[in-house]
């Protein structure tokens, strides 16, 4: 999936109209190298909606453990960590910052060993609840406008939003795209740890492989970034329009579903 030039000025202003002056709250789950990151930036962007990277702040606390001295197996140390950890986050898609104690760590929390030592602070449930709440508060600051993304976005953090999708894709097509935002830096079996491991390790406390009921599943194992980007943006405008989703799934440029209008 490659970034390629996003959608023109009229149609991204029509989006921008969505429910004005409503809540508009897209949640968007999913594994690890399925582009939900680049593609729920995008799909704020034109939505004109703030955004959240739930993962960032997963990978904050992880960085702030391992650069205190803090245990990652001490379920109880990690957990008054998550409490104490001073964090300042960007929620605007056009402008990425992300500060702990007032240090920016954007670029360190990307490295490979806050990649390997991630999930172990994933699955401390203690600071699990620390940060979902304080994700909670995020979508309330921003008046509930907001595209949020993570692994539980769509069953816990926010399971009463507008638009609840799972962008998923297959391993294959997800080490590919990993090694290439790594810039090829990385081996096979480094790519299979940061992506397959990880999603083995996460998928013990939270269910992100599949769609849960009234969740709508995207896979762009054959799409490039803007198809994604576009497949998404459907899916929000046909919540938006009134098409209560029983289940649906898109592939391969069709979307599937057994929606129903109101």
């Amino acid at each position: 999936m490659t970034e390629t030039q996003s959608a023109p000025a009229a149609a991204t202003g029509r989006l921008l109209g969505l429910r004005q002056g409503k809540s508009l709250v897209v949640a968007i789950d999913g594994p690890s190298g399925s582009g939900k990151s680049s593609v729920s930036r995008e799909v704020a962007r034109r939505l004109g909606l703030a955004y959240l990277d739930t993962g960032a702040m997963y990978r904050s606390l992880t960085w702030q453990c391992l650069d205190t001295g803090v245990a990652l197996d001490d379920a109880v140390a990690v957990e008054a960590a998550a409490r104490a950890l001073e964090l300042e986050q960007s929620t605007n898609p056009d402008h990425e910052f992300v500060k702990v104690g007032g240090r920016e760590v954007a670029a360190l929390i990307r490295e490979p060993r806050i990649s390997a030592a991630v999930s172990a602070v994933a699955t401390t449930l203690g600071a699990r609840t620390e940060l979902v709440r304080r994700q909670r508060e995020a979508i309330v600051r921003a008046a509930k406008r907001m595209v949020v993304e993570g692994r539980d976005i769509t069953t816990v953090v926010a399971p009463t939003a507008e638009v609840r999708l799972l962008l998923t894709a297959s391993a294959e097509a997800r080490m590919a795209r990993r090694g290439i935002q790594l810039g090829g830096t990385q081996t096979m079996a480094q790519l299979t740890r940061q992506v397959l491991a990880r999603d083995a390790k996460d998928s013990t406390v939270v269910e992100f492989h599949r769609a849960a009921d009234g969740v709508v599943t995207v896979d762009s194992s054959d799409l490039d970034f803007e198809q994604t980007v576009d497949a998404v943006l459907r899916v929000v405008v046909d919540a938006v329009e009134g098409k209560h989703f029983q289940g649906g799934h898109f592939e391969g440029g069709h979307f599937e579903s057994t929606a129903r209008n109101a």
